[in-house]
């Protein structure tokens, strides 16, 4: 089943969604976006992969700033690179790479996002991606990544999810947790602010119900 033009939501949203719902849907229902010293590093980073040049190593065709995207996963997006390796037929099998500014993350986040790309890749130009890779700038190595029927399987399903929150434009409650301090959109959500109110509410409701 395909997916209206109008109706494809950038891929990035699969990164805000696994690391906070009410983020994804603040940035993609609410249009909301804020800064940090974080968001602006990475940003510099991916500007500079998107130059959109391209050049020949080898056997080795590098494109940056490839726009892609998925109508049966509802998806589309912009690749940082994306390598095309001449097979012995002639042949090329893309590989794309992801750059992120940090260091690897807990959880599969980074690796949907990249397979998520290559599903676009698939799509589009009908041949196989068996594998791609991410760069961490903090490392500056490349981190290998296969494209398991595990990750494919996991990155469709987040896809589904994402594409029901965006039709519901419902944006939801905030639930705080430490890692809230990293996102840029703290200030705009208020967790923290949010959830102690919910916790005083609570203790005041428990304490009434004790007088009483």
């Amino acid at each position: 089943m395909s997916c209206p033009e109008n109706e494809l939501f950038p891929i990035s949203a699969l990164q805000h969604f696994s690391f906070c719902p009410r983020q994804c849907a603040l940035i993609h229902i609410e249009r909301v976006w804020q800064e940090n010293m974080l968001t602006a590093e990475g940003r510099a980073m991916h500007e500079k992969a998107h130059s959109g040049d391209s050049e020949t190593r080898g056997d080795v065709h590098i494109a940056r700033g490839l726009a892609l995207r998925s109508l049966e996963l509802g998806i589309t997006g912009v690749a940082d690179v994306v390598e095309f390796h001449r097979q012995p037929d002639g042949s090329s099998v893309p590989f794309p790479v992801e750059y992120k500014h940090g260091k690897p993350k807990e959880g599969n986040c980074d690796r949907v996002q990249l397979c998520a790309q290559a599903l676009c890749l698939e799509s589009m130009l009908k041949v196989a991606v068996p594998e791609g890779a991410l760069f961490y700038g903090r490392s500056r190595r490349r981190e290998p990544v296969a494209l398991t029927d595990a990750l494919r399987i996991e990155t469709a399903e987040l896809c589904r999810k994402v594409h029901q929150l965006l039709n519901s434009c419902v944006t939801p409650a905030p639930v705080y947790s430490p890692r809230c301090r990293s996102c840029s959109l703290y200030d705009i959500c208020m967790p923290k602010k949010v959830f102690i109110s919910a916790e005083r509410y609570i203790e005041r409701f428990l304490k009434k119900e004790d007088d009483e």
